[in-house]
């Protein structure tokens, strides 16, 4: 492996050192402030709305200006983000602009940090790199999960906050030392910048010309949805399932979270060599619909035994990471090189809006379902996340049929 992926494998763990902090917390923040659970959501989902709102400028530039460059203002501003978070939130709006800002940074480090090894590899290099560093962030969060889950009850979440605002900084210091600058060809660099270059939608349009990038992209934002949501709620679940006859299980919520991100990352990796040789739609629509089945039978385990619970949480982890590369580098590679910023820009922004509606959807189907008196809320929440795949798949199934009738 080259040393610019090695490197960027590294940066990206640790730029998500403060990925988990809010949903380890969750809990204790919750009972702090007295928030409901779609009020906690919306602080999850802000994080997404500054990733939304500042990433299509971001990865646009990256055609225009070298990507290390924006990745170092991203480690800034995601380490602010959370710093402030830590030291100055009291109640969910500030808590929201705190994330909305970590959100902003992270939208500057992540496809950036992609576009940096795509920069600097050949074409017929990227494949295997690209899976790499898409796996990586279940790598980085799984170390959130850990590090959060660890100190959160020697020093509060207030110290984790602040404390795990260094992983950004780290980030961006391996980056700048580490990564050799990129000349870029003087016609694109000295070229006057216009909106359009930072809102490109001309250039939008023609990445959803191409009907693969369509397809990897809008599946993207509906697995990010169901990805996103099922992280953020996941310690409160297993929390839920404490209260229900369990026993201790020995071993904190968090830490388990992690294990859990940490096992999908090989799936991911595996998922994309297995998308290879099976086909890419066949593969995102097979691991789409078992993602669906094991998100409900684990929301219907809620008073079974640990060892169940922990195999469908597995289970629904492993299947939702298991198109996760397949999609990212279908897209790299099915997009054309003069906008393959912009397209990876549009499929970050299409990834992270579904991050954006998929934990407060979560939350605000909880508070509604309890309200309702239903039984086992947590059932009608996951359901909520995991629908869209289904839909995904029925109707890109009713498409191909469609178009296989009409030869």
């Amino acid at each position: 492996m080259k040393k610019i992926t090695v490197v960027m494998l590294a940066s990206q763990t640790l730029a998500l050192l403060g990925f988990a902090s809010y949903p380890v917390a969750l809990m204790s923040i919750q009972n702090d402030w007295g928030l409901s659970n779609f009020q906690s959501g919306l602080i999850a989902s802000a994080y997404f709305l500054g990733y939304v709102m500042v990433v299509p400028f971001a990865t646009t530039l990256t055609d225009r200006i070298d990507a290390k460059k924006i990745y170092l203002l991203g480690g800034l501003l995601s380490a602010l983000g959370l710093l402030c978070f830590g030291m100055l939130a009291n109640n969910y709006p500030q808590a929201g602009l705190c994330m909305l800002i970590n959100g902003g940074g992270f939208a500057c480090l992540y496809m950036p940090g992609l576009k940096i090894i795509s920069d600097r590899l050949d074409a017929l290099e990227m494949s295997r790199p690209i899976a790499f560093y898409t796996a990586f962030f279940g790598v980085g969060t799984g170390f959130s999960y850990f590090i959060s889950g660890m100190f959160l009850p020697l020093v509060g979440w207030r110290m984790v906050l602040m404390g795990l605002s260094c992983g950004p900084l780290l980030a961006l210091g391996l980056v700048y030392f580490l990564v050799k600058d990129l000349n870029f060809a003087k016609n694109v660099r000295h070229r006057p910048l216009e909106w359009q270059d930072l809102l490109p939608l001309h250039k939008w349009k023609e990445v959803l010309e191409n009907r693969s990038a369509k397809h990897f992209i809008l599946g993207y934002g509906i697995h990010c949805l169901e990805l996103f949501a099922s992280r953020n709620w996941i310690v409160a679940y297993l929390i839920f399932c404490s209260s229900h006859g369990q026993a201790e299980l020995g071993i904190s919520y968090p830490v388990v979270a992690g294990l859990i991100g940490l096992i999908g990352v090989p799936a991911s990796i595996l998922g994309n060599e297995s998308a290879v040789r099976w086909g890419r739609e066949n593969w995102i629509h097979g691991v789409m619909l078992l993602s669906c089945m094991a998100g409900i039978a684990l929301s219907w385990t809620y008073d079974q035994p640990w060892w169940l619970i922990m195999l469908l949480a597995t289970l629904h982890m492993v299947f939702i990471m298991a198109d996760s590369s397949t999609l990212t580098a279908g897209l790299v590679m099915s997009a054309k090189s003069d906008i393959k910023g912009a397209a990876m820009g549009l499929h970050s922004l299409t990834g992270f809006v579904g991050g954006l509606v998929g934990p407060s959807l979560f939350g605000f189907v909880l508070d509604w379902t309890k309200k309702a008196n239903l039984i086992n809320p947590w059932t009608y929440a996951y359901g909520s996340i995991v629908i869209s795949s289904f839909l995904f798949v029925v109707f890109h199934s009713m498409l191909g049929v469609k178009s296989r009738s009409r030869c």
